[in-house]
């Protein structure tokens, strides 16, 4: 796999249609364990994020992710902000100065993103967050000499649905003790998102 700047754009764009069109039933799905602002939030973080790329010209992938990081955290309001743009932001770091991003880069670049965001949020596997998805996909990665598509978006997906049997132990779900179970995790949901759209962006360089 290989990831250029014209590459990791196209991500987030589809990232973002992927959460416009399901910013209702995000909502739907905080508003069962969470604020309820879940979808709000995210579709006009990545909004702002497609604008501010789409206006804006790069010379390494770092550069682009940096600018995703900045504008999540100041565009995203709740918890997600800050977790989401951690994640960017240690990504572009991890791959600071790099115009093609390869395999072993990337999954650097994501194993940064979950130690930061863990770090940040306080929070593991098993506790009904975003890092649901996130955590199994750097294990998938670690096992891979080069990234399937197809199989990174199942994996994703697979791990998505499991929150649904999970009991939140972090954030506002955690209020809800047992009661969480049965309710998928709105983070682990637009996580989902993400990683499907770069499936998406990699299957077409395929």
């Amino acid at each position: 796999m290989e990831l250029q700047i014209k590459q990791v754009i196209s991500w987030m764009e589809k990232t973002n249609e992927k959460i416009q069109s399901n910013k209702e039933y995000l909502t739907s799905l905080d508003q069962a364990i969470g604020d309820g602002d879940h979808g709000l939030n995210m579709a006009r973080g990545f909004q702002e994020v497609v604008n501010k790329l789409s206006s804006s010209n790069y010379t390494y992938v770092s550069d682009v992710l940096k600018d995703v990081s900045m504008t999540l955290l100041s565009k995203v309001g709740g918890a997600s902000g800050p977790l989401y743009g951690t994640a960017f932001l240690k990504m572009s770091t991890a791959l600071k100065g790099i115009e093609t991003v390869d395999y072993p880069q990337f999954k650097k670049a994501v194993v940064e993103a979950v130690n930061g965001v863990k770090e940040r949020g306080k929070a593991n596997k098993g506790e009904k967050t975003m890092i649901d998805v996130w955590e199994p996909i750097v294990d998938f990665l670690q096992k891979q000499d080069n990234l399937e598509a197809k199989e990174l978006e199942s994996t994703a997906e697979k791990a998505m649905e499991a929150t649904q049997d999970l009991k939140a132990t972090k954030g506002r779900a955690a209020y809800l003790k047992e009661r969480s179970i049965g309710h998928l995790d709105p983070g682990s949901v637009s996580s989902y998102y993400i990683f499907a759209a770069l499936s998406e962006v990699l299957e077409e360089g395929a």
